[in-house]
C-alpha cells in the first residue's frame, strides 16, 4: 500500500528546502520572476540588443515562460502529483538534483556568449527531465486520469529544447514561443478548473454560505477546454487568419462563461480565494484579446493580447496558486493577510497596465512598460520576502 505523503513529510530529516517540491522552486521562481522582468526592460530601454549574448527579446521571452513559469510549474506538479498518485513525493537528493538543473539553465542563459550550444543542452536538460520524473510517478501510481497533464509538460520541454534549436540555427522561435504559451494556458484552464471551483466549493461550505455552489465539471467544461484548445492551435498556426480569431472569440465567450458558473462573486470575503478567480478571469480576457488582435490588429496589439495570458493569467495564477499551496503545505491558515492581498494587487496592477497601456496609449505606453515591470517585480519580491521563511523552515 502507498504510504501517506503527509506522514512520509514528517518522517523526512533532511533540508526542510528539499522536503517538497513547493519549497525551493516558488522561492527561487519568484526571485528569479522578480530580477528577469527589469532586467530585460533595462535592456530594452538602454538599448543593449542582447543579454547573455542571446537576443535581447529571445532572452526575456525564455526565461519569463522557461525559466520563471517553468520553476513555478515544477512546484506546483511535484507538490500535487503525490497527492494524485499517494506515491512518495519527490524530495532529498533527486530534488535537490532537479533543482540544480534548473538553476543552472538560468547561468547557463547568462553566458550564452561563453558556452555556445552547451547552454541550450544544459538548460533543456531540467525540462525533459521534469516531464520524465512526471510521468513515471503517474504512470506508475495507475493514475491515469492525469496523463494529459505529463503530455502537456512534454510539450513545454520540447518546446524549450524547439526554442533553443531556433536560436542556433537562426531560424524564428516564435513557433516555440507560441506552442509554450499554449501548454501553460491549457495547464491553467485544466487544473484551474479542478481547483477554483473546489476551492471555492469548500470555502463556502465552511462558512456557512453553502446555498449555492460552483458547478460540477460536466461536458461544457470539456468544450471549453477544446475550443480553447482549437483556438490556441490556429493562433500557433496562422495568427492574424480570420478563422483563428473567430476561434479565439468564440474560446473566449465559453471560458467567461465557464468562470461565471463558478461563482466567484460570493468569495469576496477572503481574498485568498477570490484571486483564483481574478487569475482566472484572465484567461477569457486574453483569449477575446487574442481574437481581436487577429481580426482588429490596428486597435488590438498583439502584444497586448499577449501579455494579457503572460503577465495576467499566467503572474496572477501563479501567485494564487503559490500563496496558497505555501500555507497549507506548511501547516498555516488558508486565508490571506494584509501583505498577500498586496501581492496580489500589485501583481494584477502590473497586468492590467501592461495588457491595456498598447491599446489606449499608443506611443505613449513605453513609459507605461517600467511601471509595469515595477508592478510585477514587486508582487513576486514581495512573495520572496513574505513567504520565504515559510518556504525555508520546517513545517508548523
Amino acid at each position: 500500500m502507498p504510504q501517506d505523503p503527509i506522514s512520509a513529510r514528517r518522517e523526512y530529516a533532511g533540508p526542510a528546502l528539499f522536503s517538497f517540491g513547493f519549497r525551493p522552486f516558488f522561492l527561487f521562481g519568484a526571485i528569479w520572476g522578480a530580477l528577469a522582468a527589469p532586467l530585460w526592460i533595462w535592456s530594452y530601454l538602454s538599448g543593449n540588443a542582447v543579454i547573455g549574448a542571446a537576443p535581447a527579446l529571445a532572452w526575456h521571452v525564455h526565461e519569463m515562460l522557461f525559466g520563471f513559469i517553468g520553476a513555478i510549474v515544477a512546484g506546483f506538479l511535484l507538490t500535487a502529483v503525490p497527492n494524485w498518485t499517494g506515491r512518495l513525493p519527490v524530495r532529498g537528493l533527486p530534488l535537490i538534483t532537479l533543482f540544480g538543473l534548473w538553476a543552472a539553465g538560468r547561468a547557463a542563459m547568462l553566458a550564452y556568449d561563453a558556452l555556445g550550444p552547451i547552454a541550450a543542452v544544459i538548460d533543456s536538460t531540467f525540462l525533459i527531465v521534469l516531464a520524465a520524473v512526471l510521468a513515471r510517478e503517474v504512470v506508475t501510481g495507475g493514475n491515469t486520469r492525469n496523463l494529459p497533464v505529463c503530455v502537456l509538460a512534454t510539450l513545454f520541454a520540447l518546446a524549450n529544447a524547439g526554442f533553443h534549436l531556433a536560436l542556433a540555427t537562426g531560424s524564428g522561435w516564435r513557433p516555440a514561443q507560441g506552442i509554450a504559451i499554449a501548454v501553460i494556458t491549457l495547464l491553467i484552464a485544466l487544473i484551474g478548473g479542478r481547483i477554483v471551483p473546489s476551492f471555492t466549493r469548500n470555502w463556502l461550505v465552511q462558512t456557512g454560505r453553502g446555498d449555492s455552489l460552483p458547478a460540477p465539471m460536466d461536458r461544457f467544461d470539456g468544450a471549453t477546454l477544446i475550443f480553447a484548445g482549437l483556438g490556441l492551435l490556429a493562433w500557433i498556426l496562422a495568427p492574424q487568419d480570420w478563422f483563428s480569431g473567430a476561434l479565439l472569440l468564440a474560446a473566449g465567450a465559453l471560458h467567461t462563461l465557464r468562470l461565471a458558473r463558478w461563482k466567484g462573486w460570493r468569495t469576496g470575503a477572503e481574498p485568498l480565494v477570490l484571486v483564483l478567480h481574478a487569475g482566472y478571469a484572465w484567461v477569457p480576457v486574453a483569449l477575446l484579446l487574442m481574437g481581436l488582435s487577429a481580426l482588429l490588429p490596428a486597435i488590438v496589439p498583439a502584444s497586448a493580447a499577449l501579455h494579457a495570458l503572460t503577465a495576467g493569467a499566467m503572474g496572477t495564477m501563479t501567485l494564487a496558486v503559490m500563496t496558497r499551496a505555501s500555507l497549507g503545505h506548511t501547516g498555516r491558515a488558508r486565508t490571506a493577510d494584509g501583505w498577500t492581498s498586496l501581492i496580489y494587487l500589485l501583481v494584477i496592477a502590473g497586468a492590467v497596465v501592461r495588457t491595456f497601456a498598447p491599446i489606449l496609449l499608443g506611443t505613449l505606453q513605453y513609459p507605461a512598460l517600467g511601471i509595469a515591470a515595477a508592478l510585477w517585480s514587486g508582487a513576486f519580491a514581495l512573495f520572496a520576502i513574505r513567504y520565504g521563511s515559510m518556504l525555508w523552515t520546517r513545517s508548523r
